[in-house]
C-alpha cells in the first residue's frame, strides 16, 4: 500500500494514475479539501499526516521545497512503519537531497530523491521523465514501479544528489528558454511581427532540435570550428538592442549575452564560434 503527501496539481494526478492502475493510496495535504477531492477516485484521505502514512510501504512526496519536505516528513515520522521507503519527487537542493538520504537511513528508513520533468497531464498519463541517482541496488528494485509512473526513468548513477543537480540544471534551461522567447516576442513586436508569425517560423525552423548538437559542440570545446562567428553574432545582438532601444522596449537577456560576447571578443576570440562564451562553464 502507498501513501502520497502533497496533493497539488502534480501529486493529485500521480494519485489518480495510481488508482486507475488498481493501487491502494492514502493521501494527505495541508489543505484537507484537496486530499478529500481524491476520495471520489478511490483514494483514502487523512487530516492527520501520521495516519496517512500508517501501513504504507512506500510514501511518495511532491511538495514545495527543502524546508517543506523536512517539515512534512518530520510530522509524518511517528506514523511510518519500520523500513518504509520515502520517494521524493520535489525539486530540491542537492545538499538537501543528500542530507535527507543519510538522515532517514539513520532512522531505519529509505529515502530516494526522484525529481521529474513532468506536468500535471504527464503525471495523469504516466508520460514524461523521472530522474534518479544513488544506491543502485535500491533503484534496481524500484525501477519497475517508478517506470510505470513516467514515460522514461533516467538513472544517473550512484552519486547521491546528482539527480537533484541535473533537475535544477534542466529547470535553469527552461527559465532561460522562456526569457529568450520573451525577448524574441518583444523584438518581433518592435518590428510589427505577430506572435503567430514567429510561431510559423519556429514550426518550420524548429531551433529546439539544435540543442543536443549545440551542447555536444560546447562540451567538446570545438570553438575554433565556427558555424557562426562571435563577431557576427555580436553584431546581430547590437542590431537587436538598437531596435529595442529605439522603441523603448526592454530586453531581458540579450544585454547580458552581449556583455559576455564583448568579454570574449576582448580576449581575442572574435573569429571563434560564438558558443565560446560558454567556455568558462566547462
Amino acid at each position: 500500500m502507498k501513501a502520497f503527501l502533497g496533493m497539488g496539481l502534480l501529486g493529485s494526478n500521480f494519485v489518480k494514475a495510481m488508482l486507475q492502475k488498481g493501487e491502494t493510496v492514502q493521501v494527505w495535504n495541508r489543505t484537507l479539501s484537496k486530499a478529500k477531492a481524491l476520495e471520489e477516485y478511490g483514494a483514502k484521505a487523512f487530516g492527520n499526516i501520521y495516519e496517512a502514512v500508517q501501513g504504507a510501504d512506500i510514501i511518495h512526496v511532491t511538495l514545495k521545497d527543502d524546508a517543506t519536505v523536512d517539515e512534512v516528513l518530520a510530522s509524518a515520522s511517528k506514523g511510518l512503519q519500520h523500513g518504509a521507503m520515502i520517494i521524493d519527487h520535489t525539486t530540491t537542493s542537492v545538499k538537501g537531497a543528500i542530507q535527507r538520504t543519510g538522515y532517514w537511513k539513520s532512522k531505519g528508513f529509505t529515502y530516494l530523491h526522484a525529481p521529474v520533468f513532468m506536468g500535471p497531464q504527464n503525471a495523469l498519463e504516466s508520460t514524461g521523465f523521472m530522474l534518479v541517482s544513488g544506491d543502485q541496488s535500491l533503484i534496481e528494485k524500484q525501477e519497475p514501479a517508478l517506470s510505470k509512473m513516467t514515460g522514461k526513468l533516467i538513472n544517473f548513477g550512484a552519486e547521491e544528489g546528482k539527480a537533484a543537480g541535473i533537475k535544477l540544471s534542466g529547470n535553469l534551461f527552461l527559465l532561460s528558454l522562456t526569457a529568450g522567447l520573451a525577448d524574441s516576442l518583444a523584438l518581433a513586436k518592435v518590428h510589427g511581427i505577430q506572435p503567430s508569425e514567429l510561431l510559423t517560423l519556429f514550426n518550420n525552423w524548429n531551433p529546439g532540435a539544435m540543442v543536443p548538437a549545440r551542447l555536444k559542440k560546447i562540451s567538446e570545446a570545438k570553438f575554433n570550428e565556427p558555424s557562426w562567428e562571435l563577431n557576427m553574432a555580436r553584431k546581430d545582438a547590437g542590431l537587436m538592442m538598437d531596435a529595442a532601444k529605439e522603441a523603448a522596449t526592454d530586453l531581458a537577456i540579450i544585454p547580458a549575452i552581449a556583455t559576455a560576447m564583448d568579454k570574449w571578443i576582448a580576449k581575442g576570440h572574435g573569429n571563434d564560434d560564438w558558443s565560446v562564451i560558454a567556455k568558462d562553464s566547462l
